[in-house]
């Protein structure tokens, strides 16, 4: 263990001093480098590794003459670290695609955070992070020069779970001048083995959202996220039918959000209660629990949206207690209704769209071109979706 620490503390080090050059040959080597490719945006501050160049490619540099072995596991690869005479180690990965990545260290076979990104709640913990940024085609999430809104963290009680819990809460830039002015409510969920930092901190919600105010597109208006209860790993207990598993894992949520997050938003901002204004989505298992809790409850929400939304194999006439099956009656409910994904992922969203419409439901699907199940995806599908609210 104290030689782990030693490894760890030697790599945060190196992270922020290894661009230094190291000696006589590799000087150039490394100078040719840092010319070459550009420090990531998700680097913490003063820290110039990792980098990426204009084909994706990220370059790791740590400082660890301890260490016996080193590897960056990255989009699904793990890829082995060379060391030098110095005690240096570096990798290389393949062309990434666009978006945000999580990633992790693993050093002499412990997986560890790099200490020189900031870190994001993914994968069920912490983890580090990079973004392989894309053209100006990804001007929509990055801050511009327009009015900025807040995120704020807000912690509650929920008589429902009796315990604490936190919300991650926007408003938008005009919410403190217009203080006579109330404001619809989105309920925005993410997914499994994340938690209600996602949105703001993987997704750039906040962006999106200024932008698409400021440029006349969306209506200003409020956006909610909470944990959702999923932030631990889906495991059947042993014997469990897995199907009743799945149901209940991050069942507690929906009287979190109906008996304790709702009444709390509605008594702390200036929101509008009725269910003409209010709407909820969520992506990958958030999802799930946007049906789950919108779907019984249409007396309280009247736009709905799900991304990539973990949705399998279900009758579209009989799930979720029949609600589709009057075409007539939920379309005159539900103002919008809303199902994205990735064109490289396969969670069946095209083939439940397709079933809804052929039984008469008004569903808008879109799909991201060239993206799977991940952030890049999801922030697509958020900008298509929040434009058409409360209009």
């Amino acid at each position: 263990m104290k030689n782990l620490k030693r490894i760890c503390m030697a790599v945060g080090m190196s992270a922020l001093f290894g661009w230094l050059p190291a000696q006589n040959a590799a000087d150039e080597e490394l100078k040719n480098l840092m010319s070459s490719t550009e420090r990531a945006a998700t680097n913490l501050p003063g820290y110039e590794f990792p980098r990426l160049d204009k084909e994706g490619r990220a370059y790791f540099r740590f400082h660890a003459p301890e260490a016996t072995g080193l590897q960056v596991d990255i989009c699904g690869k793990k890829y082995p670290m060379k060391k030098d005479a110095q005690g240096f180690w570096t990798a290389v990965t393949d062309p990434l695609v666009v978006g945000f990545h999580y990633y992790f260290l693993i050093a002499d076979g412990v997986s560890v955070i790099d200490p020189s990104t900031y870190t994001f709640f993914g994968c069920c913990r912490e983890a580090g992070g990079i973004e392989v940024p894309e053209g100006p085609e990804g001007d929509y999430y990055r801050p511009q020069q327009v009015p900025h809104g807040q995120v704020r963290s807000c912690t509650y009680y929920a008589e429902s779970q009796k315990e604490f819990r936190r919300a991650m809460v926007y408003t938008p830039a005009e919410y403190e001048k217009n203080t006579k002015k109330r404001y619809p409510v989105l309920y925005l969920q993410h997914g499994m083995g994340e938690d209600e930092t996602g949105w703001s901190s993987q997704g750039n919600m906040q962006h999106i959202m200024d932008n698409l105010i400021a440029s006349g597109e969306c209506v200003p208006m409020i956006v909610v996220m909470e944990s959702g209860d999923v932030e631990a790993p889906f495991t059947p207990k042993p014997g469990e039918n897995p199907f009743e598993a799945r149901n209940k894992y991050g069942a507690s949520f929906y009287d979190v959000i109906l008996k304790d997050l709702i009444p709390m938003i509605d008594g702390t901002f200036r929101t509008k209660t009725d269910r003409e204004n209010r709407a909820m989505a969520g992506l990958s298992w958030g999802g799930f629990q946007t049906f789950n809790t919108v779907l019984p409850n249409l007396d309280k929400f009247s736009y709905l949206g799900t991304f990539s939304g973990a949705i399998f194999g279900v009758d579209v006439k009989t799930c979720f207690d029949g609600v589709f099956a009057d075409a007539d009656k939920f379309n005159k409910q539900v103002h919008y209704f809303f199902m994205g994904c990735g064109s490289d992922e396969n969670f069946g969203t095209k083939k439940m769209t397709d079933d809804l419409k052929g039984i008469g439901i008004d569903v808008v699907f879109y799909e991201s071109l060239g993206t799977a199940h991940e952030w890049l995806t999801w922030r697509r599908c958020f900008k298509e979706f929040v434009p058409h609210l409360f209009k």
